[in-house]
């Protein structure tokens, strides 16, 4: 499959979407619908469908956006430092479509010690099915 050009990401998501995803934007906080969202399931790319986290990684952070603990696998994340905005931090894309995430930090509530930050925006939810 070729890659999408930015006029065909255009074409596939919203505004919204496009300026998260590829623009590296950051949602207001609080304002997405996954940050308070607590179902089981999978968390995926809202640009390719690659599934990056799992429900059970995620954790109330009370910082305003979707929080996880760890990716599904360790190749669905890359991670590249973030020097925008006079701060640095490591911004955390999908390795399969470059899509941006969000950011990753090392203050973390669980054992792992460590809280993917990441914008709804660039997330869509695959339910666990009923059993």
């Amino acid at each position: 499959m070729e890659p999408l050009t930015e006029e065909d990401w255009k074409k596939k998501l919203t505004p919204e979407e496009f300026a998260i995803l590829r623009g590296k934007g950051t949602e207001r906080p609080f304002t997405g619908k996954f940050n308070d969202h607590f179902v089981q399931g999978t968390y995926v790319c809202k640009g390719c469908g690659e599934a990056l986290f799992d429900s059970g990684s995620k954790f109330d952070s009370h910082c305003g956006w979707p929080a996880f603990d760890s990716e599904i696998r360790k190749d669905v994340i890359t991670e590249t430092r973030d020097t925008s905005h006079g701060m640095i931090r490591t911004e955390i894309t999908c390795s399969k479509c470059g899509g941006h995430l969000g950011h990753v930090f090392d203050d973390g509530p669980t054992d792992t010690g460590i809280r993917y930050c990441v914008n709804s925006l660039s997330l869509d939810f695959d339910p666990k099915p009923e059993e």
